[in-house]
Order: structure tokens, then C-alpha cells, then sequence
């Protein structure tokens, strides 16, 4: 077997068609078939299999695809270990992040990373919903994604950190009927109406979840993803919105206030995702310490 086609594999297997794949590994989608059919020639077993106009891993395909994952890692190796920046981090590391997260990290994370001698990081922001976070690791080193506790783990292609584990709090005007509790339960919401994310998103089903609690359905008025531009309606409305309590800055509104649920508050995880292979590059490594101190010390200056 040849390293070019297992990559084949694997990329068809990630995304789904040989015209796709052909384009992740810069070659032409007839050079892929070459690939894939030179691989199947060693395999009694079939490895792919027509769905519909897609072509799909059956399970001995994902079975080896997932073993090509082994190669990669042991081919990064092998070439890192003889690479100088293996002791040195240097290159460009690509990193993508929610727009929230976005907003927090990377002005101090460039900060932490100017001196001479640390890797050149290239910043993006990408709003998705839950289950596209890991495909952006195919074409970005770091990607920076959140989740709700309880749903569903990332997928197995992609190896995770733990960042932060982040409450969601309640933003409501000083003058809204509950800003007096210190502490607001679900039944008190049972009347709210809401400023929620677009469907699909992570924070969502925490609202609905939150409503059913109360014994109520929840009144969504509007449909924010921006947590800026929620800030600014509930300011102006007698809504209220989830906010996560490291990640959002609601200082610019003065006439806000955030507020605790007594219970079955919802709390996210936010994560790094990455390729495995990605991981042992030492360039990403190093952004990847320095991420951590960053959201380290973020977290240490909000009270709980």
C-alpha cells in the first residue's frame, strides 16, 4: 500500500465524493479512481460502494480509512523528527473559532504569540451549527467549537481539547420584572420572551429546555446569533436572552444585567478540535499552550 492511496481513501471517506476529495489533495479526480482502485486490487473485500451519485466506505473501507488515520500520525512523525521547528516552533498555524469565542480570545492569544520566534497564526471566525465544527479541521490546524453538556460527543475523526467549561446566565434589562432576583428559576420564565440563536445552533435547545422545566413553550420573538446585537435588543425590549458568562462582554450596555438560573442551568463546553496528525506538529502545540493560558486567565477574572 502507498501512503497517496490511503490519503485517497480517507479524504472520500471525509468528504464524501471523489470530486471533493480529488480537490482537498490537489490532484484530478480521475487520478483518485487510479488511486482507489489500485488499493481495492490488494483487498478481497470491496472498500467503496455507489450511493446514489456519492461514493461511500463500505465498512472494511472505514475500517482502513481509520488505520490511514495511524499512517498519517506515523508519517508526521517521521517527518518532524528530523524537521528542525520539531524543537523550534515556527510556521503558520491556522486557527477558526465561533463568533464569540472569537471576540475573547484572539486579540489576547496574538498578543501572547508577537515575540520573535513563535508561530505566525492565521484567524478566522466561522458561525455553524453543532455538527459542522469538525469538518472545518480539514481545511483549518485549530478550530474552536462549543457544544452544550449532554449533546452529543464530537466525532471520533477528530481528537478534541477541553478549553472551558462555560455557564450560561440570563441577560434581562435593570428594569425587567425579574431583575431584582439575585438567582431566577424556570417556572419564573414561564412568560418570558425570548432572544434566541437561529435553529440548529448549540444554545437553542437549552431555552426549550429551560421552557419545559417552566411547564411552557418558549416565546421566541427574535433570532440572534450575535450576542452584541441580542444584547442590543433586549436593551431596547422587554426580552430576555442566554449569554455565556466568560465569552460575552455586556459593558456597553449598562442598562443590562445578567442573572443565574437556580437550577438545570445550562452550561457549554467549548473545545479545540484538530486532526490527530495536526496535533503533532509542534507549531500547533505551541498556539494551542498559549490558547489555554489565555482562556486561563479569562476565566479567573469573571466571578462565578
Amino acid at each position: 500500500m502507498e501512503l497517496g492511496q490511503l490519503r485517497a481513501l480517507r479524504e472520500l471517506g471525509d468528504r464524501g465524493s471523489i470530486a471533493a476529495a480529488a480537490a482537498a489533495l490537489h490532484v484530478s479526480p480521475s487520478s483518485v479512481s487510479q488511486q482507489l482502485s489500485a488499493l481495492q486490487r490488494r483487498f478481497p473485500a470491496p472498500l467503496t460502494y455507489k450511493d446514489g451519485r456519492r461514493t461511500a466506505l463500505t465498512d472494511a473501507g472505514q475500517a482502513l480509512a481509520a488505520a490511514a488515520v495511524e499512517v498519517e500520525i506515523a508519517f508526521e512523525r517521521a517527518e518532524h523528527a528530523v524537521a528542525t521547528f520539531q524543537s523550534e516552533p515556527q510556521g503558520a498555524v491556522s486557527v477558526v473559532a465561533f463568533h464569540s469565542a472569537a471576540l475573547a480570545f484572539f486579540g489576547p492569544l496574538l498578543d501572547t504569540l508577537s515575540s520573535p520566534g513563535q508561530p505566525r497564526i492565521i484567524l478566522g471566525d466561522f458561525d455553524v451549527a453543532q455538527e459542522e465544527f469538525a469538518g472545518l479541521t480539514q481545511e483549518h490546524d485549530l478550530v474552536i467549537a462549543h457544544r452544550l453538556a449532554g449533546s452529543p460527543a464530537w466525532p471520533a475523526s477528530v481528537r478534541f481539547e477541553h478549553l472551558l467549561f462555560e455557564p450560561l446566565d440570563l441577560v434581562l434589562r435593570k428594569d425587567h420584572r425579574l431583575a431584582g432576583h439575585e438567582v431566577i428559576g424556570p417556572d419564573d420564565l414561564v412568560a418570558a420572551s425570548w432572544v434566541a440563536v437561529h435553529q440548529g445552533f448549540p444554545l437553542e435547545s437549552a431555552i426549550h429546555h429551560i421552557a419545559a422545566i417552566g411547564g411552557a413553550e418558549a416565546d421566541i420573538r427574535h433570532r440572534i446569533n450575535d450576542f452584541s446585537v441580542a444584547a442590543a435588543v433586549v436593551a431596547a425590549s422587554d426580552c430576555i436572552a442566554l449569554m455565556p458568562r466568560y465569552t460575552t462582554d455586556i459593558s456597553r450596555y449598562p442598562e443590562l444585567v445578567l442573572r443565574p438560573l437556580s437550577h438545570a442551568a445550562p452550561v457549554r463546553h467549548i473545545d479545540s478540535l484538530a486532526r490527530p496528525e495536526t496535533l503533532e506538529r509542534a507549531n500547533v502545540k505551541a498556539v494551542l499552550a498559549q490558547l489555554k493560558t489565555v482562556i486561563n486567565g479569562l476565566s479567573r477574572r469573571h466571578p462565578a
